[in-house]
Formats: structure tokens, sequence, C-alpha cells
């Protein structure tokens, strides 16, 4: 595809002013200023021509211009109505050719159960207050999308990312992993964003499993023990489990039956062990 003119720091300043938008911490929003960060994050993603790409927060349309560069079909999720309205005339003013493969959608990602196609990437620059649940509300309800990459707070990244016994493995880890294989795919400079954020960013990408590890129940009991078990995370299972099963004894019955050791922690057990304890309850 051939290259479009994309967003620079003085064409999103005058595109803010135009719309009224002073970035806010509430909504989570940090505009990428940087041409060759938006081409870094559509390479690494592996977009292609003809794509359907869900793209959530799309801001000003920074991002929006290099999927659509790459010839993908964007569906922009976008709560703010000022950007949601600016976005199809920014892309029609500077991408006219590319103009028909956008649609936004206005509305809180959280809310959205349906979208006009069915995706099949997930690329985006999330906003940093709910960039987990975004991902795994977008997951749970899209089984059409197989791979992404999402630019997050780096903290939050190297959590989604990280394997058991890991110091940052958490609930974020064990349920992102019920979906794919997560892995970091580069850091991002602070100085890309404006306005720059007090925080460093990360690049994750994922690939989706070819096949849930289980059903729908079995998701919603697995995550159930997993809330459970990092809620207390210094204490062992055997205690931080008891609030699911009633009380200790019961707790650490389930865990030796499922092949577990009740004097674990959660941040040793893997997914598969999460599934296994959650199955094996009536």
């Amino acid at each position: 595809m051939s290259e479009l003119r994309l967003l620079g720091p003085a064409e999103i300043r005058d595109l803010a002013e135009l719309t009224g938008v002073t970035p806010t911490k509430k909504l989570g929003q940090n505009f990428v200023i940087d041409a060759n960060t938006v081409r870094r994050i559509v390479r690494v993603a592996e977009v292609e021509a003809g794509d359907v790409v869900v793209e959530v927060g799309p801001g000003l349309g920074s991002l929006t211009l290099g999927l659509l560069e790459a010839g993908a079909r964007v569906v922009a999720v976008e709560i703010d109505g000022r950007l949601a309205e600016q976005l199809p005339v920014t892309v029609s003013q500077l991408a006219p050719d590319a103009a028909s493969r956008l649609t936004v959608v206005h509305r809180d990602a959280l809310a959205v159960t349906e979208l006009p196609e069915q995706p099949v990437r997930l690329v985006a620059n999330l906003p940093y207050n709910v960039s987990v649940p975004v991902l795994l509300h977008l997951l749970e309800h899209f089984p059409s999308l197989r791979s992404g990459v999402v630019m997050v707070q780096a903290e939050v990244g190297h959590r989604i990312a990280a394997d058991p016994g890991s110091k940052v493995y958490g609930a974020p880890s064990v349920k992102a992993a019920w979906y794919g294989r997560w892995r970091t795919a580069g850091n991002v400079s602070r100085q890309i964003f404006w306005p720059v954020p007090n925080v460093d960013s990360v690049l994750v990408g994922f690939e989706r499993h070819d096949q849930p590890p289980g059903d729908e129940e079995l998701r919603r009991r697995t995550f159930e023990l997993v809330d459970a078990a990092f809620q207390q995370r210094r204490k062992t299972l055997r205690q931080s489990l008891s609030r699911v099963y009633g009380e200790p004894a019961a707790a650490a019955e389930a865990l030796e039956a499922a092949g577990l050791q009740p004097s674990l922690r959660g941040e040793q057990l893997t997914l598969d062990d999460f599934a296994r304890l959650a199955a094996a309850r009536v």
C-alpha cells in the first residue's frame, strides 16, 4: 500500500484545539505523535491488507491512519463523542481513498458486545486506566480475534505476559493466558506521546489459542479461583481459597484432589492448574 500522511506533533495539537479536547487522565488519553512508532506498531502486529482490525481509543487518529495505510479495514471504538465525530473527517482529509475502510463506533469499549464487522486483529493504544478490563472483555466477546498488539503501561504489560513464578505474575497473567499466548514486543519512549505520561509503555502481542481451555462455565469458575488466589497473594492457597470453598479444610481437600499442595501460593500455579481445580468443583 502507498504511504499516507500520518499525524505529527503539530497536527495532533491542531486537532485537539479544533475539537476542544484537553487530554484527561480520567479517560487515559495520551496521543501518539510519532509516525515511526505508529508504523512500528502496525508492523509488529503483522497487519495485512484486507484485515478487519478493531482499534480501541483511536483518539485523534494517529494509529488509525497507520492501520489504513497498511490496507486494513478499521473498526474504531471511541468513548469521547468529539473524537468519534472528528475521526472520519480527519481520515477523509488525509486519506480520502481509505475513508470507506473506516467505521467509527461511539461507545464505551467495555459495553461493546457486537461490531459491524468481525475483527481478526486487535491493535490499539489502550487507555491506561482500563487496559486490562478492555482487553479481557474484547477477547471474551469476540472469538474472531486471532492476534493483536496493544500498547499499555509497562508495568501492566509485563504483568499480562508474565510466566508462573514471576514476581509480577498475577490474575491478569492467568486470565490472559486463557485466551492465548502472550509476549512483550518492545518498549516505547514516553516522548512519542502528547502529553508526555509519567510512566513507561510497552507493546504486548498475543496469538489466540486454536481451542479455549474449556467452556464458558469453566472459564467463570477458573476466573473466580484466580481472583480469590491473588486477592490475598501472600497467603497459601489453603487460606486464600477458603472463601470460595467455605473453609480452609475444604479448600485443602479440593487442592489435594486436584494434585496441588495446599501450601502453594497462587503465583506458583499455571492456568492449567487453576482450570483443573475449577473443573473438579461441583
